[in-house]
């Protein structure tokens, strides 16, 4: 009997999921069968290494790696960059999201949000946002799935609550008041919250939904997890700017897209707000609900055919 075939594609996963998502997004706009290889960092990984390298995996994580090597490996964020320079020097061609601190010369294709103001490259192909994994085809499967959202009053609005990038707990008082303002002109509101927010802040999310046609989904609720839903079913889509992953997400879909500052946002997220802003792409909570018209987004789709075209996949 003739052993499977390996898959040719491997993702390096790194154990954060907004990072992870980036290059699971991708593979999965490809259309064939990929490796996933969790990646799990050492003490090592605290280290800008300048070269490749397995160093920064642990002796559990390295154990993963071996023949036959993959084609295409499609990697996210620096630490994963000297493991997939590793696998460079085994054959494989890398496509690589965000910047990878050094060798940039050495991926094949770099994936750099506008936002990060990547300097032209004939490797580097500057994107909206994030690549994630809300393909069309996940937002028609989720239309199906949670199809009883469709009894809500219309206009519905999802709410996509963040919390602070390097730290829990948003703000409830913030937290709150966003919500209450959602609520105050959609139809129903279909909010979830996210590993930050907090569970004061989903409180208070609870509080000013009270009396109002709402969904409300907290950090470890049971699943199923609606938030594929809620996008699906949205009208419109409110989000916190600050998160590059959820900001990206949002504009998988073809309604309106409104971002809302929680307060505190540092640098890198008021770039990525003000390049939606300029390809009217989103616009301002204030500005809401006032429709306006654009497109979905799909920037994950569009880096699976540059791969394609610039044949990557051999």
């Amino acid at each position: 009997m003739t052993p499977p075939e390996s898959p040719r594609i491997w993702v390096l996963a790194d154990p954060r999921a907004g990072t992870a998502a980036q290059a699971l997004g991708i593979a999965e706009r490809l259309g064939e069968s990929f490796r996933r290889v969790d990646l799990a960092w050492g003490k090592l990984a605290r280290l800008p290494l300048p070269f490749a390298s397995l160093a920064g995996l642990t002796p559990e994580a390295r154990a993963a790696f071996a023949p036959p090597w993959p084609s295409l490996v499609i990697s996210a964020g620096r630490r994963s960059a000297p493991v997939a320079l590793w696998l460079k020097q085994r054959g494989a061609r890398l496509v690589h999201c965000m910047r990878p601190g050094f060798g940039a010369a050495r991926f094949d294709l770099l994936v750099i949000g506008q936002h990060d103001a990547p300097k032209p490259a004939p490797n580097i192909l500057p994107i909206l946002g994030a690549a994630h994994r809300i393909s069309p085809e996940r937002l028609a499967a989720a239309r199906v799935e949670f199809a009883t959202l469709e009894a809500l009053p219309s206009p519905r609005v999802a709410l996509l609550m963040g919390g602070p990038p390097r730290a829990e707990g948003m703000d409830s008082s913030v937290a709150g008041a966003i919500t209450a303002q959602v609520a105050g002109f959609a139809g129903s509101v279909l909010a979830t919250a996210s590993r930050r927010t907090g569970r004061a802040a989903e409180d208070a999310m609870a509080a000013a939904l009270a009396g109002h046609p709402h969904r409300l989904f907290r950090w470890g609720d049971a699943p199923p997890n609606p938030y594929a839903g809620f996008l699906a079913w949205a009208d419109q889509v409110v989000v916190t700017g600050d998160s590059v992953s959820m900001l990206s997400e949002a504009l998988a879909t073809s309604g309106p897209v409104f971002i809302a500052d929680p307060g505190g946002l540092g640098p890198r997220h008021k770039r990525l707000a003000e390049s939606l802003f300029t390809a009217g792409q989103a616009r301002d909570l204030a500005a809401a609900p006032a429709p306006f018209a654009r497109a979905a987004l799909d920037e994950s789709g569009r880096i699976a055919a540059e791969i394609r075209r610039r044949g990557l996949l051999g």
